[in-house]
This record gives structure tokens, sequence and C-alpha cells, in this order.
């Protein structure tokens, strides 16, 4: 079952004047429940855009978009209770923060929602966890906090409202290689353990195939591919005509495949390509 699903969305700027920009040009496409799915594609592509769309941030031109197969603009005024179903971090959430503390930072969304104090408080350490913030810096000033934490304390202030769909528009940019696996790990705990519905933006083509179940591809604000992860990343040829790469391991794969190694040139991961290589190995 579907929860997220456009219907030929088309969206303009600057429409009838001279600077009129089509940016998403009859895009269809449904995301299940419970899916880990990767946007794809090349700046301008159209990817934030999209998913500002998803969470009713913006209005599409033409067509519609259903949550749970409920057109989300069918009750504009209801249009803030989209808002707190599917949860948009947008790119460099930090120069958000704003609240005297990181706790009443998190705390901000499942206030405006009403919440009794104690479902607050659980909410707040909750997310902090999933984000991978610890406890003693709940009480801290945002500004107080490392470049990587205030990225967490963010995103944990969405997690906070426990939306069912969460969008992360290039959540790991500007992190180094360590806060981003573990920024990225600890959302996927999330997602397993909530069952939640992620939708990762990235230019990250290693991330994207190391967590995404699936992936849209996006090219000049039309959706070029819509697919499982690996059936994506072995489409290079039309990867590469939209100006994207697949993973680097897959290139290091099909090289070794050329010289006579007999290896899984669908491996996508730098993980399961090192457990094949040691496994040949161990044949010999």
């Amino acid at each position: 079952m579907s929860i997220i699903k456009a219907e030929n969305i088309t969206l303009m700027y600057g429409a009838g004047t001279s600077f009129e920009k089509t940016a998403l040009d009859n895009v269809s496409f449904e995301i299940e429940k419970g899916e880990f799915t990767g946007i794809i594609g090349h700046t301008g592509s159209g990817k934030s855009t999209l998913v500002q769309l998803l969470n009713g941030l913006m209005k599409p031109d033409k067509g519609c978009i259903y949550l749970d197969e409920k057109n989300i603009w069918k009750k504009p005024k209801q249009i803030r209770n989209v808002r707190f179903r599917v949860g948009l971090v947008f790119q460099y959430p930090e120069h958000q923060l704003f609240e005297e503390t990181v706790y009443k930072d998190i705390a901000f969304g499942p206030k405006n929602m009403g919440l009794e104090e104690d479902e607050i408080d659980r909410r707040v350490r909750q997310a902090s966890e999933f984000a991978g913030l610890k406890e003693d810096k709940l009480m801290l000033s945002p500004f107080d906090l490392s470049g990587g934490e205030k990225r967490r304390a963010a995103i944990a202030g969405v997690i906070a409202m426990d939306p069912e769909v969460l969008i992360l528009d290039e959540p790991t940019a500007g992190l180094d290689p360590l806060g981003r696996d573990a920024l990225l790990s600890g959302i996927e705990d999330y997602h397993r353990s909530r069952n939640k519905t992620i939708i990762l933006v990235s230019h990250n083509m290693e991330d994207v195939a190391r967590y995404c179940e699936k992936v849209l591809v996006m090219s000049h604000g039309k959706k070029i591919l819509h697919d499982t992860t690996e059936s994506v990343f072995t489409r290079s040829d039309i990867l590469e005509q939209n100006g994207l790469r697949v993973p680097q391991i897959m290139k290091v794969m099909s090289e070794l495949k050329q010289k006579g190694i007999n290896v899984d040139t669908s491996i996508m991961t730098v993980d399961k390509a090192f457990i094949e290589i040691i496994n040949l190995l161990s044949d010999k």
C-alpha cells in the first residue's frame, strides 16, 4: 500500500513571465509504506522542489499529491496536519535552530501539536537518541554545539513530531565521513525500529546504495527511473546521460570482472565487495 503518491505533478516558476521555468514536468510515482527511498539527480533536476510538494510547503500547478490515498490539498486549511505527518528536514537545517536550549528546540514541534509535557519529554529524548545527540547536550544553547551536533539537533526536532514519512534533503552535506556514517546509521535504526517511511535526497551514490531500497531518478524536472536500487544502478548508461554515476565500488567490481576475476558486478557497497573478495580468496 502506498503512503505517498504523486500523480502527474507539474510546477512552473515565474509562470507567464520571461523567467518562466518548468521545475517539475508531469511527474508520477508511488512510495510504499515503510520503504527507504532515495531521490537522486543533478543540481537543478527538481529534487528539492519535489520534496517540498510532498509535505505541502508548495502546491503543484497541475496534478495531485496523495497521503494515504487522500489528496493533501482537498482541505487547504488542514495542510498544517500534513506537515506533521510528513516531516521535512531541509539541507543545512542547523541554520533554523533558534531556541534558548537544544531541548526547547527539539520540543518546539511536539508543543505545537498540543501534546502533554510527559509525552513531549519522551519524544525529545527518544528523538535525540535516534539522531545520535547525547543527552548532556540537551540543556546547552544550540550555538554551543559543533556543526555535526547542530545537524543532529535539527533532525531530532523533526523526528520528535513522529512523522509517518521523514524526508531528508542532503542531510550529510558538509559532514566528515565519520559524522555522515553516524548520522545515517541512526536514521537507518529509526527506520527499522519504527517502520517509518524514509525519503533521502542525496548526491552521494554510495549512501544511496547502502541505505535505500528504491531510487527515484530526476533530470530536468522529469522522472527518469524509479525502481529497486540494484536495478537503477545497473542502468549506468542512463545515469551517465543524466549527469550521474554508479557507486564507485561497482566500477571496481566491473574492472575486476574484465580482468577475468569472477566477481558479482551488481555489488554496490564496499562491505559486500570485501566479503565477495574474501570468499573468492578463501576458495583458492
